[in-house]
């Protein structure tokens, strides 16, 4: 057996901090700014502490604009789009995991092409369909064309396939209807898979600012990143301080979410790819 010695062993932990400094340093740089007063903002230099703390920027994130209800929409839209998903993806992956029907391939071809299309080509048609049906500026323009996720169904499809064939079949003796079995049996043991694929869906409708700023222009329907661009004033600008504490106080909700879902979300990633 050969021992690597002592410095090459190092390597691998100095990249790692290495790649994890650069993915943390704008979120630092934004928490930084957010702390700092405005003249220490545009100071010449780069200053990565504040020398003396602006707490009055955070204050003044949510006197500028409404964030509160920013905030509000965000948890509204993302809470029912995924509400919406888990429903209609959770029974189509049961299916195709665990019932055999003579489409079966043909969909879950269908299924994995559909993961290769952007959402952005499909916008200017949903765009379309939305005003014809007069939802344009409502919730249901920004939760109506992701309540079927594609890669939900994916993901759920790959865990339930390695579900063991003899826990649904007891399930079906037992006279539990294939519904049933989905929302008893299915679903509470892909509860890691759940938790990855809430992490995606959240972090990706949290964030997402293209299809808010088609569907919406009301600002009392804003979400979180298509609130930020209420921050700048034609005339003054950019108010700097109060927008990185802002968007400090948008990310902040994902990073603790992460973290306390991380183990959870590692084995459901894992597990959804141990069968195919």
């Amino acid at each position: 057996m050969t021992v690597l010695p002592p410095l090459t062993r190092l390597v691998g932990p100095a990249l790692l901090i290495l790649g994890a400094a650069v993915v943390l340093l704008p979120f630092f740089w934004m928490l930084s700014l957010s702390l700092k007063p405005a003249d220490e903002i545009f100071a010449p230099g780069i200053h990565l502490l504040p020398s003396q703390i602006e707490w009055r920027n955070y204050l003044k994130a949510f006197e500028e604009v409404p964030l509160h209800r920013y905030l509000l929409n965000g948890v509204i839209v993302c809470g029912g789009i995924l509400v919406f998903q888990i429903l209609i993806a959770v029974p189509c992956a049961y299916a195709l995991a665990q019932r055999r029907f003579w489409l079966n391939g043909a969909i879950f071809t269908l299924v994995l092409a559909g993961l290769l299309v952007p959402y952005h080509v499909t916008a200017i048609p949903v765009f379309l369909g939305l005003a014809e049906l007069d939802l344009l500026n409502t919730y249901g323009a920004l939760i109506i064309p992701f309540v079927a996720s594609v890669f939900g169904i994916f993901l759920f499809r790959q865990f339930f396939a390695t579900l063991p064939a003899d826990l649904i079949d007891a399930a079906r003796v037992d006279g539990l209807s294939e519904m049933a079995i989905v929302w008893r049996i299915a679903f509470p043991n892909a509860w890691p898979a759940a938790t990855a694929f809430a992490i995606f869906s959240v972090v990706a409708h949290w964030n997402d600012l293209f299809w808010p700023l088609i569907a919406v222009s009301d600002p009392d329907l804003a979400t979180p990143p298509r609130g930020i661009l209420y921050f700048r004033d034609e005339e003054a600008g950019s108010d700097f301080g109060p927008l990185m504490a802002a968007t400090t106080i948008i990310t902040a909700p994902l990073v603790i979410a992460f973290l306390l879902a991380q183990r959870k979300f590692i084995q459901g990633v894992t597990m959804s790819g141990l069968k195919g």
